[in-house]
C-alpha cells in the first residue's frame, strides 16, 4: 500500500537529520561583502547627484549580462520559495532547521549578485528593480502539490542553478564576477546534495510512488524564472551562448541525477512504477533527439556568422 504524504515525511526525518548534519559540516561560511569591489562604486542619478547607468559603463558581454539578470530575479523570489516548501516540509524538526538554513543561504546569494552588478554597473538598475517588482509581484507557485514531487523538482534544480551560475561567471570574461558565482555554485550544489540524497531514501520507502513523482516532475521540468517578463527570449539568448541549453539540461542535470537514484535498475516495481519509468524512457530519448537538433542548428548558426566576418 502507498505510503500518505504524512508517513513519508515522519519516515523521511531521520535522514534529513543525518542530512543537515553532513550539510553544515560540509557547508563553508562566506560574506557577500568580500566579493565586492566596493572601491569601483560611483554614484547613480537621483538623490545623491551622480550618473545615470549606460550601456557603455558594463563591461559584461550581453549574453552573460541576461543571464545575471535571471539568475538574480530568480533568486529575488525567495519568498514565495520560502513558502512553498515550509508548507510542504513543515517547520518542526529537522525539517523546520533545514528550511530556514536554505532560505538563509539562498538569500544571501540574492544580496551578494545585487551588490555585485549595482556597484560595477554590470546592469541597468531601474530596469533591474522594475523587473524584480513585477517578477515578485506575481509571485511563484510550485506545480508539484506532493512532499515526493517538491523533492524532485528542488534536486534538479538546484543542480541546474549551480550549472547557471557558473557558466553565467565564465561567460561574463569578469574575474571578481566569475569567483562570486562560482562561490553561490558551491552552496547550489550542497543544496542539490541534501535534495538527492532525501529522493534517494524516499525510493528505498515508496519507489512506485517516487517514480511517479520523478517522471511528472521531468517531463514538465520548468525553471523558477520563467515567470520573468521576457523570459522566453531571455532563455533562448541564454541557450544561444551555450551557458544552459536543453543539452546541459540533459547531460548534466537530468542524466546524473536519474543515475544516482538508479532509476533504471530498480526492481520490485508495480504495474503503476513501471509505467511512469517507461514514461520517463521515452522521454528522454525524445529531448535526447531534440536537444541533437539545437546543438546542430546553432553550430549552422555561428558557421554562418563566422564566415560573414
Amino acid at each position: 500500500m502507498a505510503m500518505t504524504q504524512t508517513e513519508l515525511l515522519h519516515e523521511l526525518e531521520p535522514v534529513v537529520a543525518v542530512e543537515l548534519d553532513r550539510h553544515e559540516k560540509m557547508a563553508k561560511e562566506w560574506f557577500p561583502h568580500e566579493y565586492i569591489p566596493w572601491s569601483e562604486g560611483r554614484d547613480f542619478d537621483g538623490i545623491y547627484g551622480g550618473e545615470a547607468w549606460q550601456e557603455g559603463d558594463s563591461k559584461i558581454p550581453e549574453a552573460a549580462r541576461v543571464s545575471l539578470i535571471v539568475n538574480l530575479l530568480t533568486e529575488d523570489n525567495l519568498p514565495s520559495y520560502h513558502h512553498e516548501i515550509a508548507s510542504t516540509f513543515g517547520r518542526d524538526g529537522a525539517w523546520g532547521t533545514w528550511v530556514h538554513r536554505w532560505t538563509a543561504e539562498e538569500d544571501r546569494h540574492g544580496t551578494a549578485l545585487r551588490d555585485y552588478l549595482t556597484v560595477t554597473r554590470a546592469v541597468d538598475p531601474v530596469a533591474l528593480e522594475r523587473a524584480r517588482m513585477h517578477h515578485m509581484a506575481n509571485g511563484f507557485t510550485s506545480e508539484y502539490d506532493t512532499m515526493l514531487g517538491q523533492l524532485a523538482y528542488v534536486s534538479f534544480q538546484e543542480l541546474a542553478t549551480r550549472i547557471a551560475h557558473r557558466n553565467t561567471g565564465k561567460a561574463s570574461g569578469d574575474e571578481g564576477c566569475e569567483r562570486l558565482l562560482a562561490r553561490i555554485a558551491a552552496d547550489e550544489n550542497l543544496h542539490m546534495l541534501f535534495y538527492r540524497n532525501l529522493l534517494k531514501a524516499a525510493f528505498e520507502l515508496d519507489p512506485n510512488q517516487t517514480m511517479r513523482a520523478v517522471t511528472n516532475v521531468v517531463t514538465t521540468f520548468q525553471m523558477p524564472g520563467t515567470g520573468i517578463d521576457g523570459f522566453a527570449r531571455k532563455a533562448m539568448i541564454i541557450a544561444n551562448e551555450g551557458i544552459y541549453d536543453l543539452r546541459l539540461h540533459l547531460d548534466d542535470v537530468l542524466m546524473p541525477v536519474l543515475k544516482q537514484w538508479a532509476v533504471f535498475d530498480k526492481t520490485g516495481l508495480d504495474a503503476g512504477g513501471e509505467q511512469a519509468r517507461e514514461e520517463l524512457s521515452a522521454f528522454l530519448a525524445k529531448t535526447e533527439a531534440t536537444a541533437a537538433r539545437f546543438v546542430e542548428r546553432r553550430d549552422e548558426r555561428r558557421a554562418r556568422a563566422a564566415a560573414a566576418r
